[in-house]
Protein backbone atom coordinates (compact mmCIF):
# COMPACT_ATOMS: atom_id res chain seq x y z
CA UNK A 1 0.00 0.00 0.00
CA UNK A 2 1.44 3.36 -1.01
CA UNK A 3 0.86 6.63 0.81
CA UNK A 4 0.09 7.20 4.46
CA UNK A 5 -2.21 4.91 6.41
CA UNK A 6 -5.55 6.67 6.88
CA UNK A 7 -6.59 6.07 10.49
CA UNK A 8 -9.91 6.70 12.25
CA UNK A 9 -9.86 7.22 16.03
CA UNK A 10 -12.83 5.90 18.02
CA UNK A 11 -13.22 7.02 21.62
CA UNK A 12 -11.80 10.51 22.12
CA UNK A 13 -10.66 10.32 25.74
CA UNK A 14 -7.28 10.79 27.41
CA UNK A 15 -5.40 7.83 25.93
CA UNK A 16 -6.69 8.63 22.44
CA UNK A 17 -5.21 12.12 22.72
CA UNK A 18 -1.78 10.64 23.39
CA UNK A 19 -2.13 8.21 20.48
CA UNK A 20 -3.37 10.91 18.12
CA UNK A 21 -0.47 13.14 19.15
CA UNK A 22 2.05 10.46 18.22
CA UNK A 23 0.13 9.67 15.02
CA UNK A 24 0.52 13.31 13.94
CA UNK A 25 4.28 12.99 14.37
CA UNK A 26 4.33 9.90 12.14
CA UNK A 27 4.66 10.79 8.48
CA UNK A 28 3.21 7.42 7.52
CA UNK A 29 -0.14 8.03 9.24
CA UNK A 30 -2.92 10.49 8.49
CA UNK A 31 -5.80 11.00 10.92
CA UNK A 32 -8.84 10.75 8.65
CA UNK A 33 -11.78 10.72 11.08
CA UNK A 34 -12.73 10.51 14.73
CA UNK A 35 -15.78 9.30 16.61
CA UNK A 36 -17.13 9.60 20.14
CA UNK A 37 -20.62 9.04 21.46
CA UNK A 38 -20.49 12.62 22.79
CA UNK A 39 -20.71 14.97 19.81
CA UNK A 40 -18.98 17.83 21.63
CA UNK A 41 -16.08 15.60 22.68
CA UNK A 42 -15.66 14.38 19.11
CA UNK A 43 -15.69 17.94 17.81
CA UNK A 44 -13.09 19.16 20.31
CA UNK A 45 -10.87 16.18 19.52
CA UNK A 46 -11.13 16.86 15.79
CA UNK A 47 -10.19 20.51 16.20
CA UNK A 48 -7.29 19.70 18.50
CA UNK A 49 -5.78 17.17 16.09
CA UNK A 50 -6.69 18.73 12.75
CA UNK A 51 -9.21 16.04 11.78
CA UNK A 52 -11.79 17.09 9.19
CA UNK A 53 -14.50 14.52 9.92
CA UNK A 54 -16.01 13.98 13.38
CA UNK A 55 -18.87 11.61 14.21
CA UNK A 56 -20.98 10.57 17.17
CA UNK A 57 -22.15 7.39 15.41
CA UNK A 58 -19.66 4.55 14.76
CA UNK A 59 -21.85 2.84 12.16
CA UNK A 60 -22.21 6.08 10.20
CA UNK A 61 -18.46 6.64 10.24
CA UNK A 62 -17.79 3.12 8.98
CA UNK A 63 -20.43 3.48 6.29
CA UNK A 64 -18.86 6.67 4.94
CA UNK A 65 -15.38 5.12 4.99
CA UNK A 66 -12.33 6.90 3.67
CA UNK A 67 -9.79 5.13 5.88
CA UNK A 68 -7.97 1.78 6.02
CA UNK A 69 -7.63 1.34 9.80
CA UNK A 70 -9.35 2.14 13.08
CA UNK A 71 -7.95 2.74 16.54
CA UNK A 72 -10.44 1.74 19.26
CA UNK A 73 -10.06 3.40 22.68
CA UNK A 74 -13.51 2.51 23.98
CA UNK A 75 -14.97 0.72 27.02
CA UNK A 76 -13.91 -2.91 27.15
CA UNK A 77 -17.39 -4.32 26.52
CA UNK A 78 -17.39 -2.55 23.13
CA UNK A 79 -14.14 -4.13 21.93
CA UNK A 80 -15.75 -7.22 20.44
CA UNK A 81 -18.69 -5.63 18.56
CA UNK A 82 -16.70 -2.67 17.26
CA UNK A 83 -13.62 -4.65 16.24
CA UNK A 84 -15.78 -7.37 14.70
CA UNK A 85 -17.55 -4.87 12.45
CA UNK A 86 -14.28 -3.21 11.43
CA UNK A 87 -12.69 -6.57 10.58
CA UNK A 88 -15.79 -7.55 8.60
CA UNK A 89 -15.20 -4.48 6.45
CA UNK A 90 -11.56 -5.42 5.88
CA UNK A 91 -10.14 -2.68 8.10
CA UNK A 92 -7.00 -3.06 10.20
CA UNK A 93 -7.68 -2.61 13.93
CA UNK A 94 -5.49 -1.30 16.74
CA UNK A 95 -7.30 -2.03 19.98
CA UNK A 96 -6.51 -0.63 23.41
CA UNK A 97 -5.86 -3.36 25.94
CA UNK A 98 -7.28 -5.71 27.05
CA UNK A 99 -8.38 -7.81 24.11
CA UNK A 100 -11.94 -7.94 25.49
CA UNK A 101 -13.93 -7.63 28.70
CA UNK A 102 -14.33 -11.41 29.10
CA UNK A 103 -12.43 -14.48 28.01
CA UNK A 104 -15.38 -15.72 25.93
CA UNK A 105 -15.42 -12.44 24.00
CA UNK A 106 -11.63 -12.58 23.67
CA UNK A 107 -11.79 -16.08 22.19
CA UNK A 108 -14.35 -14.97 19.62
CA UNK A 109 -12.33 -11.92 18.68
CA UNK A 110 -9.08 -13.89 18.43
CA UNK A 111 -10.87 -16.34 16.15
CA UNK A 112 -11.97 -13.54 13.86
CA UNK A 113 -8.46 -12.08 13.88
CA UNK A 114 -6.99 -15.43 12.84
CA UNK A 115 -8.74 -15.27 9.45
CA UNK A 116 -6.43 -14.84 6.43
CA UNK A 117 -5.65 -11.19 5.82
CA UNK A 118 -7.08 -9.98 9.13
CA UNK A 119 -5.02 -7.43 11.04
CA UNK A 120 -5.81 -6.85 14.72
CA UNK A 121 -3.19 -5.65 17.19
CA UNK A 122 -3.69 -4.93 20.88
CA UNK A 123 -1.84 -1.93 22.23
CA UNK A 124 0.28 -3.68 24.86
CA UNK A 125 2.79 -0.93 24.26
CA UNK A 126 5.33 -2.07 26.88
CA UNK A 127 6.43 -4.73 24.39
CA UNK A 128 7.92 -1.74 22.55
CA UNK A 129 9.48 -0.20 25.66
CA UNK A 130 13.20 -0.54 24.94
CA UNK A 131 14.07 -1.95 28.36
CA UNK A 132 11.10 -4.36 28.44
CA UNK A 133 11.94 -5.55 24.94
CA UNK A 134 15.58 -6.18 25.84
CA UNK A 135 14.51 -8.07 28.98
CA UNK A 136 11.99 -10.21 27.12
CA UNK A 137 14.36 -11.13 24.31
CA UNK A 138 17.19 -12.06 26.70
CA UNK A 139 14.86 -14.33 28.69
CA UNK A 140 13.15 -15.83 25.61
CA UNK A 141 16.51 -16.68 24.03
CA UNK A 142 17.75 -18.42 27.18
CA UNK A 143 20.62 -15.99 27.79
CA UNK A 144 19.88 -16.15 31.54
CA UNK A 145 19.11 -19.85 31.60
CA UNK A 146 15.84 -21.46 32.62
CA UNK A 147 13.32 -19.21 34.37
CA UNK A 148 12.86 -20.15 38.03
CA UNK A 149 10.37 -17.47 39.05
CA UNK A 150 9.40 -13.91 38.20
CA UNK A 151 7.27 -11.12 39.55
CA UNK A 152 5.87 -7.74 38.63
CA UNK A 153 4.67 -4.99 40.93
CA UNK A 154 2.48 -2.08 39.82
CA UNK A 155 2.18 0.30 42.82
CA UNK A 156 0.04 2.90 41.07
CA UNK A 157 -2.59 5.29 42.41
CA UNK A 158 -5.94 6.50 41.11
CA UNK A 159 -8.10 9.26 42.58
CA UNK A 160 -11.87 9.09 42.98
CA UNK A 161 -12.45 10.83 39.65
CA UNK A 162 -11.15 7.73 37.86
CA UNK A 163 -14.44 6.00 38.67
CA UNK A 164 -16.84 8.94 38.65
CA UNK A 165 -16.05 11.17 35.68
CA UNK A 166 -16.12 10.48 31.93
CA UNK A 167 -14.59 7.02 32.38
CA UNK A 168 -17.07 5.95 35.06
CA UNK A 169 -17.55 2.68 33.18
CA UNK A 170 -14.30 1.56 34.82
CA UNK A 171 -16.28 0.96 38.04
CA UNK A 172 -18.79 -1.38 36.38
CA UNK A 173 -17.83 -5.04 36.10
CA UNK A 174 -20.06 -5.72 33.12
CA UNK A 175 -18.43 -2.91 31.13
CA UNK A 176 -14.80 -3.16 32.25
CA UNK A 177 -14.40 -6.89 32.92
CA UNK A 178 -12.22 -6.14 35.95
CA UNK A 179 -10.26 -3.56 37.87
CA UNK A 180 -6.60 -2.85 38.39
CA UNK A 181 -5.38 -6.31 37.39
CA UNK A 182 -7.00 -6.18 33.96
CA UNK A 183 -6.72 -2.46 33.32
CA UNK A 184 -3.23 -1.64 34.65
CA UNK A 185 -1.50 -4.82 35.78
CA UNK A 186 -2.07 -6.73 32.55
CA UNK A 187 0.47 -4.45 30.82
CA UNK A 188 3.34 -5.87 32.85
CA UNK A 189 1.90 -9.37 33.23
CA UNK A 190 1.81 -9.42 29.43
CA UNK A 191 5.54 -8.65 29.30
CA UNK A 192 6.28 -11.43 31.80
CA UNK A 193 4.25 -14.03 29.91
CA UNK A 194 5.85 -12.97 26.65
CA UNK A 195 9.34 -13.15 28.15
CA UNK A 196 8.86 -16.55 29.78
CA UNK A 197 7.47 -18.07 26.54
CA UNK A 198 5.51 -20.79 28.36
CA UNK A 199 1.70 -20.91 28.54
CA UNK A 200 0.06 -20.25 31.91
CA UNK A 201 -1.41 -23.45 33.32
CA UNK A 202 -3.13 -22.52 36.58
CA UNK A 203 -3.61 -19.59 38.92
CA UNK A 204 -4.21 -18.52 42.48
CA UNK A 205 -5.36 -15.01 43.34
CA UNK A 206 -6.79 -12.45 45.74
CA UNK A 207 -8.63 -9.20 44.95
CA UNK A 208 -9.81 -6.44 47.28
CA UNK A 209 -11.69 -3.15 47.25
CA UNK A 210 -9.49 -1.29 49.71
CA UNK A 211 -10.35 2.36 48.99
CA UNK A 212 -13.00 2.45 46.26
CA UNK A 213 -15.72 0.54 48.09
CA UNK A 214 -18.44 1.79 45.75
CA UNK A 215 -16.83 0.27 42.66
CA UNK A 216 -17.76 -3.20 41.44
CA UNK A 217 -14.13 -3.98 40.58
CA UNK A 218 -10.96 -4.36 42.61
CA UNK A 219 -8.42 -1.66 43.39
CA UNK A 220 -5.84 -4.18 44.66
CA UNK A 221 -4.96 -7.61 43.23
CA UNK A 222 -2.36 -10.23 44.10
CA UNK A 223 -1.85 -13.42 42.14
CA UNK A 224 0.40 -16.35 41.29
CA UNK A 225 0.57 -18.15 37.96
CA UNK A 226 2.18 -21.51 37.39
CA UNK A 227 3.46 -21.92 33.85
CA UNK A 228 3.66 -25.19 31.95
CA UNK A 229 7.44 -24.92 32.30
CA UNK A 230 7.01 -25.08 36.08
CA UNK A 231 8.09 -21.48 36.63
CA UNK A 232 6.02 -19.34 39.00
CA UNK A 233 4.97 -15.77 38.23
CA UNK A 234 3.67 -13.32 40.81
CA UNK A 235 1.76 -10.13 40.08
CA UNK A 236 0.68 -7.31 42.39
CA UNK A 237 -1.41 -4.53 40.85
CA UNK A 238 -2.71 -1.55 42.78
CA UNK A 239 -4.65 1.68 42.42
CA UNK A 240 -4.10 2.57 46.08
CA UNK A 241 -0.33 3.03 46.59
CA UNK A 242 0.71 6.26 48.29
CA UNK A 243 2.62 7.80 46.71
CA UNK A 244 2.43 6.19 43.30
CA UNK A 245 5.70 4.49 42.39
CA UNK A 246 7.29 3.00 39.31
CA UNK A 247 6.24 -0.45 38.14
CA UNK A 248 8.92 -3.14 38.34
CA UNK A 249 9.60 -6.52 36.76
CA UNK A 250 12.02 -9.12 38.16
CA UNK A 251 12.94 -12.37 36.40
CA UNK A 252 15.10 -14.88 38.29
CA UNK A 253 16.76 -17.54 36.15
CA UNK A 254 19.32 -20.29 36.66
CA UNK A 255 22.30 -18.21 35.49
CA UNK A 256 21.21 -14.63 36.01
CA UNK A 257 18.55 -12.11 36.94
CA UNK A 258 16.84 -9.32 35.01
CA UNK A 259 15.52 -6.25 36.84
CA UNK A 260 13.33 -3.63 35.15
CA UNK A 261 12.01 -0.34 36.51
CA UNK A 262 9.54 1.81 34.58
CA UNK A 263 9.59 5.60 34.44
CA UNK A 264 10.37 8.48 32.12
CA UNK A 265 13.70 6.77 31.52
CA UNK A 266 13.06 3.04 32.09
CA UNK A 267 15.97 1.10 33.56
CA UNK A 268 17.12 -2.47 32.99
CA UNK A 269 19.82 -4.27 34.93
CA UNK A 270 21.19 -7.77 34.39
CA UNK A 271 22.93 -9.52 37.25
CA UNK A 272 25.02 -12.65 36.78
CA UNK A 273 24.81 -13.19 33.04
CA UNK A 274 25.47 -10.26 30.69
CA UNK A 275 23.30 -10.81 27.61
CA UNK A 276 23.38 -8.60 24.53
CA UNK A 277 20.61 -6.00 24.73
CA UNK A 278 18.40 -6.10 21.67
CA UNK A 279 16.57 -2.98 20.48
CA UNK A 280 12.89 -2.92 19.48
CA UNK A 281 12.27 -3.63 15.79
CA UNK A 282 10.92 -0.11 15.15
CA UNK A 283 12.17 3.30 16.20
CA UNK A 284 10.29 6.02 18.03
CA UNK A 285 10.53 8.52 20.85
CA UNK A 286 8.22 6.49 23.12
CA UNK A 287 6.89 2.94 23.43
CA UNK A 288 3.44 4.10 22.30
CA UNK A 289 4.96 5.74 19.22
CA UNK A 290 6.78 2.49 18.37
CA UNK A 291 3.63 0.41 18.87
CA UNK A 292 1.73 2.74 16.57
CA UNK A 293 4.44 2.60 13.89
CA UNK A 294 4.55 -1.20 14.12
CA UNK A 295 0.78 -1.29 13.60
CA UNK A 296 1.11 1.00 10.56
CA UNK A 297 3.70 -1.30 9.03
CA UNK A 298 1.57 -4.41 9.62
CA UNK A 299 -1.56 -2.73 8.24
CA UNK A 300 0.38 -1.86 5.10
CA UNK A 301 1.72 -5.37 4.53
CA UNK A 302 4.80 -5.41 6.77
CA UNK A 303 5.78 -7.66 9.70
CA UNK A 304 3.10 -8.36 12.33
CA UNK A 305 2.77 -6.25 15.44
CA UNK A 306 4.36 -7.76 18.57
CA UNK A 307 0.94 -8.07 20.25
CA UNK A 308 -1.53 -9.61 17.80
CA UNK A 309 -4.85 -10.87 19.13
CA UNK A 310 -3.48 -14.33 19.86
CA UNK A 311 -0.80 -12.96 22.18
CA UNK A 312 -3.29 -10.74 23.99
CA UNK A 313 -5.56 -13.76 24.41
CA UNK A 314 -2.86 -15.48 26.48
CA UNK A 315 -2.74 -12.52 28.86
CA UNK A 316 -6.54 -12.30 29.06
CA UNK A 317 -6.78 -16.03 29.83
CA UNK A 318 -4.26 -15.66 32.66
CA UNK A 319 -6.19 -12.72 34.14
CA UNK A 320 -9.45 -14.67 33.82
CA UNK A 321 -7.95 -17.58 35.77
CA UNK A 322 -6.65 -15.22 38.47
CA UNK A 323 -10.11 -13.71 38.89
CA UNK A 324 -11.76 -17.14 39.08
CA UNK A 325 -9.18 -18.25 41.65
CA UNK A 326 -9.88 -15.15 43.75
CA UNK A 327 -13.58 -16.06 43.71
CA UNK A 328 -13.09 -19.76 44.53
CA UNK A 329 -10.25 -19.40 47.02
CA UNK A 330 -8.22 -22.17 45.36
CA UNK A 331 -6.16 -22.95 42.28
CA UNK A 332 -7.96 -22.56 38.96
CA UNK A 333 -6.88 -23.91 35.58
CA UNK A 334 -6.30 -21.61 32.63
CA UNK A 335 -9.07 -22.76 30.31
CA UNK A 336 -8.23 -21.27 26.91
CA UNK A 337 -6.79 -23.42 24.13
CA UNK A 338 -4.07 -21.40 22.42
CA UNK A 339 -3.64 -23.72 19.42
CA UNK A 340 -6.55 -22.34 17.36
CA UNK A 341 -7.51 -18.70 17.35
CA UNK A 342 -4.75 -17.92 19.82
CA UNK A 343 -1.87 -19.30 17.79
CA UNK A 344 1.08 -16.94 17.74
CA UNK A 345 2.35 -16.17 14.27
CA UNK A 346 4.23 -12.94 14.96
CA UNK A 347 6.87 -14.37 17.30
CA UNK A 348 9.59 -16.97 17.13
CA UNK A 349 7.76 -19.06 19.74
CA UNK A 350 4.34 -20.66 19.22
CA UNK A 351 2.17 -21.40 22.23
CA UNK A 352 1.29 -25.06 22.58
CA UNK A 353 -1.99 -26.49 23.81
CA UNK A 354 -2.45 -26.22 27.57
CA UNK A 355 -3.03 -29.70 29.08
CA UNK A 356 -5.26 -30.30 32.10
CA UNK A 357 -3.59 -29.65 35.42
Amino acid sequence: MSGPLRLAVVGCGDVANYTAGFARLNGGIRLAACCDRDELTAGRFARRHGIRRAYDDYAAMLAEGGFEAVYLAVPHDLHLPMAREALRRGLAVLLEKPLAATLAEGLELAGLAAAPGACLAVNYQYRYDAACYALAQAVREGALGQVRYARCNIPWRRESGYFTRSAGWHALLARSGGGTLLTQGSHFLDVLLWACASPPARAQGLVRRVVFKEAEVEDLALGTLELESGALLQVCSSMVASPEQAATIEVYCERGTALYRAGLRPKLEFRGARPHRKAPPVRGVHALARSLEAFRRWAQGGPPHLAPAGEALVTLAAVDALYRAAASGGWENVTADFTGAGRIEAQEHTWQKTPSV
